[in-house]
């Protein structure tokens, strides 16, 4: 029995991986060169071209090619507000749009809900006038 048998490492080479079995990458970088590797060659080249976009996954909109060359904008320019009348008038129908969303109840839910309400309005201020009469009962019994 040899060494590697007796600390039950069965078919394993020298660098203690087993032949035929790949060991999974660790790194980042081992899972994307591993990726890379089994991608198919061709699609993905032909579609970006080589070239991997810079930017998130999720950014949809390109740059025209002109864009390359254009200087970068100074940050303390700021950019031109719309007038007073056009910033209320997109605020408006911001506003409206969001309303639209809205999913209104029915009558039945309404009256439902304000019995709910108007029930749990009644039950706290029958607990608060109870303490509050409990502790006038206590506050007279101790100094009173």
């Amino acid at each position: 029995m040899s060494d590697s048998d007796a600390s039950g490492e069965h078919g394993q080479d020298e660098s203690g991986k087993q032949p035929g079995v790949e060991s999974r990458p660790v790194t980042a970088a081992a899972r994307r060169e591993r990726r890379a590797s089994a991608r198919p060659s061709g699609k993905s080249e032909a579609r970006s071209g080589g070239t991997r976009p810079s930017g998130k996954a999720g950014d949809k909109v390109a740059k025209p090619a002109d864009a390359k060359g254009a200087p970068t904008p100074k940050r303390d320019q700021k950019p031109k507000k719309a007038s007073v009348f056009a910033r209320i008038m997109r605020f408006i129908r911001e506003v409206w749009a969001e309303l639209r969303k809205v999913i209104w109840p029915n009558r039945k839910q309404m009256v439902t809900y304000t019995a709910v309400v108007l029930v749990f309005v009644v039950f706290m201020v029958a607990l608060v006038s109870g303490l509050d009469l409990a502790f006038k009962q206590v506050i007279g019994l101790v100094f009173g």
